[in-house]
């Protein structure tokens, strides 16, 4: 599906925000790379983003900025709750302290974002 009559090897930069041993972020970028895309992946535990960038992010997955943020069990062991995480300015404080509870894989063309969950999703924006 093309967005806006542009094609990912046409915008600035795509983004793929990994965690290289998350099955989902490699199926991501597998289903990517087959179809030819060029983008520049990122591990975002290698290279955290800064609060100007996860604001980005959120305002690009549009919906609930919460779905951000991973609430496995990681989450509550760091004795954090759902209910905290009540808007951007909140999401992006908890990733800022906690980079390892963003979901992933995130893929970013432009101002446009999706959760690669599942993988597929990421050629939503192609």
């Amino acid at each position: 599906m093309h967005r806006l009559g542009l094609k990912v090897n046409e915008m600035a930069n795509p983004l793929l925000y990994v965690h290289p041993t998350c099955s989902k972020a490699r199926a991501a970028q597998d289903l990517l790379d087959a179809a030819g895309f060029t983008y520049d992946a990122v591990n975002y535990l290698e290279r955290p983003l800064s609060a100007v960038e996860l604001h980005r992010v959120v305002a690009a997955l549009g919906g609930e900025p919460a779905a951000l943020v991973r609430r496995d069990g990681c989450f509550a062991e760091l004795g954090l709750h759902p209910a905290q995480l009540i808007d951007a300015d909140a999401v992006v404080a908890v990733l800022l302290d906690h980079p390892e509870l963003m979901e992933r894989p995130v893929f970013m063309v432009g101002e446009m974002a999706v959760i690669g969950r599942p993988p597929e999703r990421v050629l939503e924006l192609t």
